[in-house]
C-alpha cells in the first residue's frame, strides 16, 4: 500500500498525518494563532548574560526570552576577543572553537544579534537559538555562514554520494563566481539521483533568498523577524514528499491551490500527487487518524496481544513500562515475555513519532533472560525506530532491562500541544480521597477553634467528603463537636472540585 499524508485545513488549525501502509504514523498540528517558531531567523537584542551559564538570553519579541549557548554561537556581527574569533570572509566573525571563548567575551548586553530558533518553546523553557543559520529547500540546505558540502546520512550509495558530492562543488563554485553569496550546502536525501538543472535551480532560489534577508538585516531594527519558516501545509510537501509517499490529500480548496502553486514553482513534477479531497467523510475518520489520536493523548496503550504499554511524561524525561497484561503465552514464561517485548518494540517505535516525544526516554522492558532474546528486541527497535525522522541514539539493554534514549525534540510533544494540566490534580494525574480532605477539614477546624471565638462552623465540600462526613465520619464529627464546644454543619457545592473545601466561621 502506497503512503500517503491527509491535511485537514481549519480557520483554527492545520493538521497533518503521515500515513505509512495504512497505519498512521506521525502526526503533525499548527494553529493559525500560535505558529511553530522553528527555522524563523529574527534580529534579536541580547539581554542578559549569564558567564555562569556560558549562555545567554536574547530578546527576539517573544513574551518569554530565547535561550542560546556559548555552543550555538558560531557567528556574530561584531569583533570580540582576538584569541576567540576570527574574522570570517564574508564580514561577519567566525568563532573559532578549538579555542572555546567566554560568553562575556563574546556577548554583550544590549548587543543586537541575528539568530535562528533550532527549538520552540517548550513548557518553561524559552526557544533555543544559534547564530549557524540555514535556509531549506526540498533537495537542498543552505548555510550562508559555512563552506562545508555535506550530504545526507541517508544516501548510502558511495558512487551516489561522490556523485553529488562533486556536483554540489561545482554548482557552489559556479553561482558564487557568478555574483552570487558564498557559503555551504547539504543535499537532502531526496536530492539522491536528481540532475545539475534541477540541483542548481534549488542553490539559486536558496542564495537569492538569503541576499534578499541580508538587505532586511542591514535595514531592520533590533528584536524583528527578518525570516519565517512556511507554514505547514507547505513544509509538508518541502520535507515529506518523497518516495514512499504517492499522494498528499488536501480538503481545503484554498489551501491545495496554494499547496500546486508552490508544488509548480519549486518542485515540478510533484504536483500531480496533491490532490483535492470531496469526500463526504472528513478527511481524518480516513485510516482512524480521529480515533489514532484520541489514543496518542492517553497514558495506557493496548498491545494486540492483550500486553500494554504505559507512558508517563514528566518535565526531566519519559519512561515507557512495558507489561504482559492478559498476554500468557502457549509455551513458557520465557517466551511469553519475549513475544510480549517484541510487539512493544514496534509499538513504541510508531508511539514516540506519534505522540512526539523527545528529550531523554527510559524504556522498561520486561526483564529476559535469554541474551540473544534481548539482541533481537533491540534490533527490532532499532528497525523500527530507522524511518524516524527526527534524530535518535539508542543504548542496549541494561542489567536491569532498561533501555536509555534520546530523541530530538523541536517541538511541544502532542499531549502538551493539545491539552493542559488539569485543574483539579493540577497535573500529578491524582487527588486526595474523600478520608484524606476529612482529616484536613478536622484539623482546620480545631486550628480555627484555637484562634477564633465562633458561635458555629460551616464546612463547604464536594457531594463526596460531606456524604462521608455525614456517614463514615458521623461519630468522629459528633466526637469534635463535643471537643471544641460548637455545631458543625455541612453544605455541598456542586462548583467544588474533589479537593476544594472552605471551612466558615459563623
Amino acid at each position: 500500500m502506497a503512503d500517503e499524508i491527509l491535511v485537514n485545513c481549519s480557520p483554527l488549525e492545520i493538521r497533518m498525518a503521515l500515513i505509512e501502509n495504512g497505519v498512521v504514523q506521525e502526526l503533525s498540528f499548527e494553529r493559525v494563532a500560535h505558529r511553530g517558531l522553528v527555522g524563523g531567523i529574527y534580529k534579536g537584542r541580547v539581554v542578559r548574560v549569564l558567564p555562569g551559564m556560558q549562555a545567554a538570553f536574547v530578546d527576539i519579541g517573544l513574551e518569554r526570552s530565547a535561550f542560546i549557548h556559548i555552543h550555538d554561537i558560531e557567528y556574530i556581527q561584531h569583533q570580540a576577543s582576538p584569541q576567540a574569533l576570527s574574522i570570517a570572509s564574508s564580514g561577519q566573525v567566525a568563532m573559532d572553537h578549538t579555542h572555546t571563548p567566554l560568553i562575556q567575551d563574546v556577548l554583550t548586553e544590549g548587543q543586537s544579534l541575528v539568530v535562528q530558533v533550532v527549538k520552540d518553546q517548550i513548557g518553561s523553557k524559552g526557544a533555543r537559538l544559534t547564530t549557524a543559520l540555514s535556509l531549506p529547500s526540498h533537495y537542498l540546505v543552505f548555510m550562508p555562514h559555512n563552506q562545508h558540502i555535506g550530504l545526507s546520512q541517508r544516501i548510502e550509495n558511495p558512487l551516489e554520494r561522490d556523485r553529488l558530492k562533486s556536483l554540489l562543488e561545482s554548482l557552489v563554485t559556479q553561482t558564487t563566481a557568478s555574483g552570487q553569496s558564498g557559503g555551504g550546502v547539504i543535499a537532502r536525501t531526496i536530492a539522491e539521483g536528481m540532475d545539475r538543472e534541477v540541483l542548481g535551480s534549488d542553490l539559486t532560489f536558496l542564495k537569492k533568498m538569503w541576499s534578499s534577508i541580508e538587505k532586511k538585516i542591514i535595514y531592520s531594527q533590533p528584536v524583528s523577524v527578518l525570516h519565517q519558516d512556511l507554514p505547514l501545509y507547505l513544509r509538508i510537501l518541502r520535507d515529506l514528499m518523497r518516495p514512499p509517499v504517492q499522494r498528499v490529500l488536501v480538503d481545503s480548496e484554498t489551501h491545495y491551490r496554494a499547496m500546486l502553486d508552490f508544488a509548480k514553482e519549486f518542485m515540478p513534477g510533484f504536483e500531480q500527487a496533491i490532490e483535492l479531497y470531496v469526500g463526504e467523510r472528513p478527511i481524518f475518520d480516513l485510516h482512524n487518524t480521529e480515533d489514532e489520536i484520541k489514543k496518542a493523548l492517553g497514558r495506557k496503550v493496548q498491545l494486540k496481544s492483550g500486553g500494554y504499554l504505559v507512558f508517563d511524561q514528566t518535565e526531566a524525561m519519559t519512561t515507557i513500562d512495558v507489561n504482559t497484561g492478559a498476554y500468557v503465552g502457549h509455551r513458557n514464561l520465557e517466551e511469553t515475555i519475549f513475544k510480549t517485548n517484541l510487539e512493544a518494540a514496534h509499538a513504541i517505535a510508531r508511539q514516540l513519532r506519534l505522540r512526539n516525544l523527545g528529550g531523554i526516554i527510559i524504556i522498561d522492558f520486561i526483564d529476559m533472560e535469554d541474551e540473544e532474546h534481548k539482541r533481537q528486541v533491540m534490533r527490532t527497535f532499532e528497525k523500527f525506530i530507522e524511518r524516524d525522522r527526527a534524530k535518535t541514539k539508542i543504548t542496549q539493554v541494561s542489567e536491569l532491562g532498561l533501555v536509555e534514549m534520546t530523541r530530538k525534540r523541536t517541538h511541544e510533544s502532542l499531549s502538551r500541544l493539545l491539552c493542559e494540566p488539569c485543574p483539579t490534580c493540577y497535573g500529578r494525574g491524582v487527588t486526595k480521597t474523600a478520608e484524606t480532605l476529612c482529616c484536613e477539614i478536622f484539623r482546620e477546624i480545631i486550628r480555627e477553634a484555637n484562634i477564633y471565638n465562633a458561635s458555629e462552623y460551616r464546612v463547604i465540600a464536594s457531594q463526596s467528603v460531606v456524604d462521608r462526613l455525614l456517614d463514615e465520619e458521623s461519630s468522629n464529627v459528633a466526637e469534635l463537636e463535643a471537643k471544641i464546644g460548637k455545631t458543625i454543619q455541612f453544605q455541598v457545592e456542586a462548583l467544588y472540585g474533589p479537593e476544594q473545601y472552605d471551612v466558615i466561621l459563623l
